[in-house]
Formats: structure tokens, sequence, C-alpha cells
């Protein structure tokens, strides 16, 4: 073993050509960092000791017929590794059995063996497998530092925000003593909790109990809006919707702001791995793909105005006036709302009063390494769920689904539900409910009601609540039109009889436009949207194509 290495890729697998290519191009490539370990046969594989297993390259094809079986085994003793087939070019008649491995999450990816000294393609697949494993293990390096309760609402909430905008981390246990020899080292002898530090700012500043705006004016991202700049669109929010128009309205030469008072991604950035999402054949992860897409329209040109929200929207001489939670308000031609939903909350007040200790709302992605060894219940029947429950399978000892209903046929994607009931650690219980619980620091115990019998059961473990979602309109309220459930209103449903604020003008509304001219709305904070990712991409992108025509319709009227 050299030193410095810091884990283990092993590459199995009967076919000697594959197992050999396989091999030389990861010692070649990666030899200084990993120990490669590479045997004919499992029992052969001999791993230092001391070191993880990162990646399982194993053989499948003619030479390893029972090769996903093989893989299957190793994984077993390495469940934190990632599993991977690899197999020789043109090698198709595998196709069927990868993909059903995959589905039924058996397999992590699959990758074809290099066929030359130098093969690019196969070196972009390793190194996003590596930086994937890199990222559930945490450590590296620490552009910021806290050091905290693990179990504080405020520090969970710090955590969550730092790893959604992808912002490196190090997490220290106020009460451990690398916790306390590190507030030694700051000079804080009774620091309010948590303590935050910016290693990568000039002098290192260090925050004691930060707001969300005192993070953000430490980052330096508190540049003030000039008031008088009047904008051709303000986006109200970056989840996927958000950043689909953001890109879009960008890219066509719009002068555009976008408002984010968490962190960019919405509820998509905590998935930890989108499979169906069009162009990724063996999925991302939310966080990936909403982070990417930040980056695209912000290299195009959008201006990102992070810790900050809407307070209100009015029409005010011809523009449009949103008023901000810092106390500002920005003039633009044009709005698209954007702002998705938030979890609903479980409504029992003993659980609420446990938020961040034990009662995580969403899939808390931050989390997941903190519940190695632990019963982890996760409660909701939607993909999102289901996607959480998938990944906290691999830390956790046992999850379980909790649903209402009988099943999760009619709420879940069928690949999603076939990859929990493959899931040897993972149970799904339908008809059930939570309705009580208690403990005092942490989530000591809930209860569990049977909604056929009415039984009620004592259990213990961490829930992670994933039980639906309340749109983001609250401070739209009065200004735009929404539906009973407070979604917004747009298209021809302003038509209908009772809709208040009713449509102003003689023209029909555009298909995504709200109550107010020039205000549209996309994804999940619409009446009527689907909620996938994909279908808030393209109403994001359709809202810029509906602002253009707005925006031409204006001049028109000026001439």
């Amino acid at each position: 073993m050299a030193e410095g290495q810091r884990a283990v890729l092993v590459v199995v697998g009967r076919d000697d050509d594959v197992r050999a290519a396989v091999t030389a191009a990861l010692e070649r490539r990666y030899g200084a960092d990993y120990a490669v370990v590479s045997a004919a046969h499992p029992e052969d594989v001999a791993v230092p000791e001391g070191l993880p297993v990162a990646v399982l390259f194993g053989g499948l094809g003619d030479a390893d017929p029972d090769g996903l079986a093989v893989l299957r085994e190793l994984h077993r003793a390495e469940p934190l590794a990632l599993a991977v087939a690899m197999i020789r070019w043109g090698a198709f008649e595998t196709a069927p059995e990868i993909f059903e491995a995959l589905t039924v999450g058996q397999l992590d990816r699959w990758i074809y063996a290099p066929e030359g000294p130098v093969d690019e393609e196969f070196h972009r697949m390793v190194a996003e497998l590596l930086e994937e494993w890199s990222a559930r293990q945490g450590g590296g390096f620490e552009a910021v530092r806290m050091i905290g309760h693990r179990w504080s609402e405020r520090a969970q909430h710090l955590r969550d925000t730092f790893t959604r905008n992808r912002i490196p981390l190090g997490f220290y246990e106020a009460g451990s003593d690398e916790g306390r020899e590190l507030l030694a080292g700051l000079q804080l002898e009774e620091p309010r909790l948590p303590v935050v530090q910016l290693r990568f700012r000039p002098g290192r500043p260090v925050l004691q109990d930060p707001t969300d705006l005192d993070i953000a004016d430490a980052f330096g991202l508190l540049t003030p809006l000039d008031p008088a700049h009047v904008y051709d669109l303000v986006v109200v929010g970056s989840g996927p919707a958000g950043l689909g128009a953001s890109v879009y309205a960008a890219s066509e030469g719009l002068s555009t702001l976008v408002l984010e008072p968490e962190a960019v991604g919405g509820q998509a950035g905590t998935s930890s791995l989108i499979r169906n999402y069009p162009g990724f054949p063996t999925g991302i992860s939310g966080n990936r793909l909403t982070f990417s897409a930040y980056l695209q329209a912000w290299g195009f040109g959008s201006t990102f105005h992070f810790m900050r929200s809407a307070q209100g929207i009015v029409a005010e001489d011809g523009l449009l006036a949103v008023s901000l939670s810092d106390g500002g308000t920005v003039r633009t031609r044009t709005v698209v709302v954007a702002t998705g939903a938030s979890w609903r909350r479980i409504g029992v007040p003993e659980l609420e009063a446990l938020a961040g200790r034990g009662v995580f709302y969403g899939a808390a992605v931050s989390e997941a390494p903190a519940m190695r060894g632990r019963q982890v219940f996760v409660v909701g029947g939607g993909n999102s769920a289901g996607q959480a429950a998938v990944h906290l399978s691999r830390y956790a000892e046992q999850v379980t689904v909790l649903v209402r209903r009988p099943s999760l046929v009619e709420t879940m994607s069928d690949y999603l539900i076939r990859e929990l009931e493959a899931l040897p650690n993972v149970a799904i219980r339908g008809g059930v409910q939570v309705v009580g619980g208690s403990g005092a620091d942490f989530l000591e115990s809930f209860v569990l009601r049977d909604l056929d019998t009415g039984a009620e059961t004592v259990e213990t473990g961490v829930l992670f609540v994933l039980i639906g979602s309340e749109p983001r309109t609250e401070w739209a309220a009065g200004a735009l039109a929404c539906d009973r459930w407070g979604f917004l209103r747009t298209g021809t449903a302003l038509l209908e009889d009772g809709v208040t604020p009713a449509w102003p003008l003689e023209r029909p509304p555009a298909l995504l436009e709200t109550s107010m001219p020039g205000v549209f709305a996309a994804g999940d904070v619409r009446s009527g949207s689907v909620k996938r990712v994909a279908s808030a991409v393209g109403e994001g992108a359709l809202a810029i194509t509906l602002v253009h025509a707005h925006l031409a319709a204006r001049t028109g009227a000026r001439a």
C-alpha cells in the first residue's frame, strides 16, 4: 500500500483481457491515491487493512455469466462502495440484465472496459464514481467549519443549507474533544452555538449563532441592488422551474435577477438520485443536476440574490415592484414565480417540538451518514420519499417506509417501488399514520396507528417526513389569485367565476400567466402542475417564451 492512498478500487472478473485493461487503466491514472486490487475470483480479493472500498468493478459477460451475483455478494460485505458492472464494448446481450439490476438497486453503474491505453470516456465515468463516493464519505477540504450540537435544529438547518449549496463543510460536535479544542483555538470560552468559521475568507471570520443574512454577508453575497435599475425579468425561486427560466432568459439576452432565500435546487436539490430525468441513464443526484443548472444560468449572465425572499408584489407606473425580505425593492418588467412548495408538517405537536432532533423534514441528505446503525422511518408515499428511503438504506440498519394508503402503487413510480422492494433492509408499511411521539433532547419514540383497526403501536427510530407539499405563496396573498389549496391559478383558470383577484384585461391571460399581467408561474407553485423535475424545467423555459411575447406587446403598445 502506497503512502497517502485513501481507498481501494476492487476489480473482479474471469475475463483476463477485460480485468487486465481495467486494472491497468486504474493503476496508471489513480494509483497514487487509490489502492487497486485485482482478482479473477472474489475469494482471492485481498483488501489492504484500514482502507475502505470505494468502487467494486465486477465482470459481466461470457466469461462471467454470474457476474452480477458475484458483485452483489461483494457489495454485501462493502455496502458503502459503489457497485459497477464492467463489460466489453459490444456485449449488448448483457443490457437487459444490467437494466434490471439498476432498476432494483442492485447495481450503481455499468462501464465499458477501456479499448486503449488512453480512454477518456472510461476515465470520465470513473471520475464521476469517485466524486460520488467521496461526497458520501464527507471529509476532505473544509471551506467552512462548524462547531455545534448535532441535533440542534439551527445546526441541522445550516448543515443542510451548506450541503445543498455544495459548500465543503466540516462539522464538529461541541462536546467532543475535537470540538472543545477547536473552540479553544478560536479563543471562545462561552460561545453562542453553532459557531461557523469561514476558512476561505481573508482573516477566517468566525460567526456565533449566525442568521442566514449573517452568513450571506460574511460570504460577500449582500451586494446591494441598484434601486433605479429596471430588470427585464425577476425570477422568484431557484428550483428546477426557476433555474429553467433563468437559463433561457439570460441566454436570450434578458436582464435577469433570481431571488433565492435558501439553497439552489429547491426540493429537487435534496433528492439523492433522480433516475427518470432524460439524458442521465444511470441517474443523477438532484444537487448535481440543479447546481449545474445554476452555474449555467450564472454563466449566461443571470444575477443571483441569495438569502433574500420576495415579500410582496404590486404593479405601479407600468412596472412590477417586488419587495424583499431585507427591506429593499426591485423593479422589473416581468416576473416568473417559481417558489415551489415546502414539505407539509406532520401536525403532531410532540414531534414538531423535535424538528431537527430525530424528526427531519425532507431528505436531509446531510444527516444520512449519521444514520449508520439506526432504525429509520420515512413517512410519505411519493417519489421523494422513495428516493430518500433508497439513500438512507445505504447507512441505516433498517429503513421502513410508512404510508397512509394500502400501497405505493398510486403515488410512486414503478422503478422506485421495485427498487425499494428489492432492498434487503427496506420494508413498506401501508395503512398507517404517525399520531404521537415523545422525547426530550432527541426523538425517543413515536406512535403509529393502524388506519384499518385503530390499533396503536410504539416504535423507536428516526423520522424523515416527506408527506406532500404546501405552496410557497403566502408572500403573494391578496395580490395573485390562488386555488383553495394556495397554488397559483394561471391561464384560463383565471376566467372562472369567483376568482379573486379577477383577470383585469380584455385579452385572455397567457398559458402560465397569473392574475397580475406580466407575472407568470412555473413549477410546483402553479395549480395543476405536474410534480416532476423535467416538467418544471419545461415550464420555466416556456414561461420565457411568454415573457418575450409580453415584452413585445408592451413595446408595440408604446410605439
